[in-house]
This record gives structure tokens, C-alpha cells and sequence, in this order.
């Protein structure tokens, strides 16, 4: 079938960082501009964002900073795609709600004058929700062909979501589905664990999905400034962000996970401040007494008594003071024989007169 143009429609597709059109950037853009001849022309291109890509991001759709890290900035190439798309009227798919305000913000930051005035704008998302509605009526009527007889009762609405899960486990049982990055599988089945699987893809901590699981399994934030890190590291680099959101008009059950996280987080910070405890040193055995078992061993408190060694200085009585000379007696000296003088000295030492 040919679309009836009057001017140019260029459909667009956007990967980007993350969805937050204020602070996430594009990494790639393509674009197909259909003439009203039928003719196409198409252009692509990879995009440096200028920051790094989540893991979570690229993990949806394959780009990771290798491959961008040589790419063109957008602001390089901004007039290059202005210029492509021209006076084009625009279509995507839930291009009205993200791809054209965040291509709008990119035009902007990069001072490119891109007027929106006089053009067309189709939402393919917003014609199949439209056309195929997303109501439990609806559902009800196309899987189990049937009108809810009292709709918005509550018994009624809950037997009636009640026999569409049935049919859905009967409609789609060997039923293929591929998922955003190629992998195929049989998800819906007879099983609640894998039914919940299934209607939990995003993996939400809280819920409201403020905060999501990542592929390692670790919380973090899936909104504002700090969307794609984690919680323990956002608390760890601004722990303020943690009063701010439990002060904020946040749910109470998301504040009650982000709770969870900060009190485990605490206490693990505290633990690692934590000095380790000194291992005592082994003591020294007492050892049996070598020899005779009925010895007596001598007491291990004993003082130890230190040996006095005489120094061996050599003698030499002429350099000492007279008090230092050892005292030698006369009577030491080997004994003389009596001789004439020795008598005549005796005599005159006793002579009388």
C-alpha cells in the first residue's frame, strides 16, 4: 500500500542513554523519509553522547561507549540532520511522548534551528492503543468473547481478569516471543513463577518502579539525575539524596525499599570501620625436664643471674697508685742465712749502755 503524501514524512527512531529527555542524550538516530512518489532515502548515524551509556541502556539496544567513543558529537552533525529532514511532517512510534522532545532538546543544545510549526505529527503507538484497547473490557472481549455484565463491579472485574489469564495461558501456550535484544522464548506457561517472570520484565524494587534491578541483580535508581546507578553508590557519593527522597512525595512503599537498602548499606559501612580483632599470641609450652622424669624442674620465675666475668687486664704495679698495689709481706721473701754482720747488728742493737 502507498501512504497518499502531499510532502515528505520521515519516520525516526532515537537510542539514547536513558530516558530522561533533560539529561540523557541521543547515541544514535535514523532516519527514512518517504516521498510522495514512493521513493525513500535513509540516513544513520552513531552519536558520542558525551557521557557514559548505563549498562541498562545498552543492554536494550547493543550501543556501548566503545562503540561511540570515536563517533561525532551531536551538535557536529545537528545541521547535517535538520537539513536531511527538511520540512518533513514526522512519525514514530510513541515518537509524540519521547522521540521528538528529546530530538527537539538535541536541536536546541546545539543552537539549531528546527521549527515544529505547520507539521505533521503521527504516533503509530497512539493509533494501535487506540484501535486495540488496553482495557479489561476489552481484553475480556478479545480473549474470552465476552461483555462484562456489570463492568467497574468489583467481583465481577476480578472474575473476569480472573478466566482472561486463562485464556491467555490457553491462547498463547507454545506460542514464540522475542524479546528487545533477540532472545526467544515460550514465556507464557502453566506456571504462576514463570507468569510472574514474564509481567515483571523490568524488574521494579519498589513497584512504582523508582527503583529497578539491574543485571547483576543490584537496586538502582530508575529516575532524575542519578537513573541507572545504584542506590548504594548514589548513598555513598550523596548521602543527602536519601533525605531528600524520604522527605519527598514519594510512595510509601518506595520509601520503605529505599529504607531497606540505606539500613543494609549502613550497617555494612559501619562494619568495615569496624578494627579487627587481635588474635593473641600463642603462649609457650611448658617442657618435661630432659633425663630423669622424678627430677625437680626448676621454677620457670627464677631470675635469671648474670655471670660475673673478671676482666683479664694485665699487671703492671709501676703504672698503679700506691693504694691500688696488691700488699705483699716480707716474710714472703725466701729467708737468708745468718752471717757475722747480722750478729754484730743484733749485738748493737741490744747493747746496754
Amino acid at each position: 500500500m502507498k501512504l497518499n503524501l502531499k510532502r515528505p514524512l520521515a519516520f525516526f527512531d532515537l537510542e539514547t542513554t536513558g530516558t530522561n529527555i533533560g539529561v540523557d542524550r541521543i547515541v544514535e538516530i535514523s532516519v527514512i523519509k518517504l516521498h510522495p512518489d514512493g521513493s525513500e532515502e535513509v540516513k544513520t548515524f552513531r552519536v558520542n553522547p558525551g557521557m557514559p551509556i548505563p549498562l541498562e541502556s545498552s543492554l536494550v539496544h547493543g550501543i556501548y561507549d566503545e562503540d561511540v567513543k570515536n563517533e561525532p558529537a551531536f551538535k557536529a552533525i545537528a545541521q547535517l540532520i535538520a537539513d536531511f529532514i527538511d520540512v518533513s511532517d514526522l512519525a514514530g512510534y510513541n515518537s509524540n511522548k519521547f522521540d521528538i522532545p528529546m530530538l527537539m532538546e538535541e536541536f536546541l543544545k546545539s543552537d539549531v534551528l528546527f521549527d515544529l510549526d505547520n507539521r505533521h505529527f503521527v504516533d503509530v503507538q497512539n493509533i494501535f492503543h487506540q484501535m486495540e484497547q488496553r482495557t479489561l473490557k476489552a481484553a475480556y472481549k478479545f480473549y474470552c468473547d465476552k461483555q462484562i455484565m456489570n463492568a467497574h463491579s468489583a467481583e465481577d472485574d476480578t472474575r473476569a481478569t480472573m478466566e482472561v489469564l486463562l485464556a491467555q495461558v490457553a491462547r498463547y501456550e507454545n506460542t514464540e516471543w522475542e524479546d528487545k535484544k533477540g532472545n526467544k522464548s515460550i514465556p507464557v506457561v502453566n506456571d504462576v513463577e514463570a507468569l510472574h517472570n514474564f509481567t515483571n520484565l523490568s524488574r521494579p524494587v519498589d513497584f512504582a518502579g523508582r527503583m529497578v534491578y539491574n543485571e547483576a541483580g543490584e537496586e538502582t535508581f530508575n529516575f532524575g539525575k542519578h537513573k541507572g546507578k545504584s542506590v548504594e553508590d548514589v548513598l555513598r557519593i550523596e548521602p543527602s539524596y536519601y533525605s531528600w527522597m524520604m522527605q519527598g512525595d514519594f510512595p510509601l512503599y518506595t520509601k520503605r525499599k529505599l529504607e531497606e537498602i540505606h539500613n543494609r548499606w549502613n550497617a555494612k559501612r559501619i562494619a568495615e570501620r569496624q578494627p579487627r580483632p587481635v588474635q593473641p599470641k600463642p603462649q609457650p609450652q611448658p617442657q618435661e625436664p630432659a633425663g630423669d622424669a622424678t627430677a625437680e624442674a626448676k621454677p620457670a620465675d627464677k631470675p635469671f643471674k648474670k655471670e660475673f666475668i673478671k676482666p683479664n687486664h694485665p699487671k703492671n704495679n709501676d703504672n698503679m697508685r700506691p693504694d691500688q698495689k696488691p700488699f705483699k709481706k716480707k716474710d714472703d721473701e725466701p729467708a737468708k742465712p745468718v752471717n757475722e754482720d747480722m750478729l754484730k747488728m743484733l749485738a748493737d742493737k741490744f747493747k746496754k749502755g
